[in-house]
């Protein structure tokens, strides 16, 4: 009978180190008010999943689809700026 294993080396070949680097940590910190519109506009969405969604919800969903794409927007406009460090 032949057993069928995963090979060890193979499956934890480059193991993480230390965690995110600093460069990374920044970038999340650069993204992070993306990231929290879009939890926002999911929360708002998740909460009309098993009922009629009304006004105040629907009002509630535009709202946090503004501010995603508003937030969306800012982070384009920065990282324009950087790229061209202001020069218009």
């Amino acid at each position: 009978m032949k057993t069928i294993a995963a090979l060890q080396a193979l499956v934890t070949a480059n193991p993480p180190v230390g965690g995110p680097t600093d460069a990374e940590l920044d970038a999340i910190e650069v993204e992070m008010p993306v990231i929290s519109a879009e939890v926002e506009l999911l929360d708002a969405q998740i909460s009309v999943l098993d009922r009629p969604a009304t006004a105040l919800d629907e009002r509630r969903i535009r709202r946090a689809r503004n501010r995603v794409l508003a937030a969306r927007r800012d982070l384009t406009n920065r990282a324009t700026a950087d790229q061209t460090d202001g020069a218009a």
